[in-house]
């Protein structure tokens, strides 16, 4: 068998050896669940595909949300020449002879609907073989890809396709998926007769995460489980699903969009001081496998983002976390940083710090960068000194209050604020010690001008 399979080839008979979720696979809209935000009556998808008239599309969404499904729904609802492939598998060199036979079908007045499963493997080079031919017309390209098209598919090809943003499964949708499978005797497990609550469909629905596909799999794993139990007839139980599941399927792609889905939730928590959340997500990602170390370095980030000098502690608590995770590792590493997470969650917030470093990038960025002044400049020759280097600087130990009233920016800059402590925690300590040296410097400058009047 070749890469190309013509989608008349698929479903002429069941093939019992096949997975229970690929014999279960809908094969009709009526068949399907889910995405009526696209497919109900009314809705753009269903419109384009009643209309046959569904261009080039892009399908995003979780593992086990319908995308292929609907697209072999789409090819056999189509009037064209449907193609199917898989990006893992397929080069240049079979990119562009399909591309040539639909050249040449569409002389013929033979449309061809071409369906590239994990679009988003296709390097720029490969996505670029297919341009040329959906901007002709020659080819109505279908993609299906788990993550972000605006990341993972070149602009061009995107722009000359439609995106539709599958959502995963509800609860409800995979029990009323799993409850057909196993009443169905033609392709389900109906012809073993087992029996399930809801309750207990409602447990695989929960732990496969909105994926339809995990969950198949689940119950057939769960099914044959039933059968050696022995009882009569076969029931499926918690004690079985729990064998079934071992470990809960987590939707995570370390390099993907959930990825900083996940990470971004974890922060805005612990920026709200919400510690049950941000406890929760910081769950998520080391279940999921995150690198413990990734989560440590954005901790560590949380704390002189959000917390700053409010609590100056916040950080040197999440340095000690990252130590604890490199040295005893996980699981047990996992303490530490939720201990970590909880204390930036309670802790005292403030962004001035953040916002006062911006500010200084900014200025750096579009301003002048003027020489240092001299008397700040260090003289360790004597040309130094006779060009002026360090001359009239004061040391700050010699003047009463430690303040003396010199210039430390440059001109272009002068009287400059970037730094605005808030009244959060430690912060306000700072705020009035700040207070208490403006007023030094007017005082300093006050005896200064006294001492020249009385010399002069």
């Amino acid at each position: 068998m070749g890469l190309f399979q013509p989608i008349s080839n698929v479903d002429k008979a069941i093939d019992r050896t096949r997975p229970l979720a690929d014999r279960m696979r809908p094969r009709t809209l009526d068949e399907y669940a889910g995405q009526e935000h696209l497919i109900g009556p009314g809705k753009p998808l269903r419109t384009q595909i009643d209309r046959d008239d569904t261009g080039s599309l892009i399908f995003w969404g979780p593992p086990g949300t319908g995308k292929t499904t609907l697209a072999k729904i789409i090819a056999n609802l189509t009037k064209a020449e449907f193609i199917e492939f898989t990006a893992v598998l397929a080069g240049i060199k079979e990119i562009k002879q399909v591309m040539a036979d639909a050249e040449r079908a569409r002389q013929y007045g033979t449309r061809t609907l071409v369906f590239i499963d994990e679009i988003h493997r296709f390097n720029k080079a490969q996505q670029d073989a297919f341009l040329p031919h959906v901007e002709k017309g020659n080819i109505r390209l279908i993609g299906a890809t788990t993550e972000n098209p605006s990341f993972e598919i070149n602009g061009a090809l995107l722009s000359r396709c439609r995106v539709y943003v599958l959502k995963p499964l509800t609860e409800d949708q995979i029990v009323r998926l799993l409850r057909r499978a196993l009443t169905d005797e033609e392709r389900g497990l109906g012809s073993m007769k087992l029996r399930a609550s809801d309750e207990v469909l409602k447990r695989i629905a929960s732990y496969t995460s909105g994926d339809a596909r995990s969950a198949y799999n689940v119950l057939e794993v769960a099914a044959g489980l039933a059968q050696q139990a022995g009882s009569d007839p076969p029931e499926i139980t918690d004690d079985i699903v729990r064998d079934a599941l071992q470990k809960r399927t987590l939707l995570y792609d370390k390099a993907g969009e959930e990825h900083y889905n996940l990470i971004s939730a974890l922060h805005k928590s612990v920026r709200n001081s919400d510690p049950d959340a941000a406890l929760y997500w910081l769950g998520r990602m080391i279940e999921a496998g995150e690198d413990p170390l990734y989560i440590a370095r954005r901790v560590v980030r949380m704390a002189v983002e959000d917390i700053g000098l409010a609590d100056p502690n916040a950080l040197s608590l999440c340095m000690a976390a990252r130590d604890a995770v490199d040295f005893i590792g996980m699981p047990e590493g996992n303490l530490a940083l939720a201990q970590a997470v909880v204390y930036l969650s309670v802790a005292p917030k403030s962004n001035a710090l953040y916002t006062a470093y911006g500010n200084v990038q900014h200025d750096i960025e579009q301003t002048a960068a003027e020489p240092v002044p001299l008397h700040l400049r260090n003289a360790p020759t004597g040309l130094m000194k006779g060009l002026g280097y360090g001359r009239d600087y004061q040391y700050a130990h010699d003047v009463e209050g430690k303040v003396a009233n010199m210039q430390c920016l440059p001109d272009n800059l002068l009287d400059r604020v970037y730094y605005h402590p808030t009244n959060e925690g430690i912060e306000k300590r700072i705020r009035e010690r700040m207070e208490e040296i403006k007023k030094l410097r007017p005082a300093v400058a006050r005896n200064k001008s006294s001492q020249s009047k009385k010399e002069s």
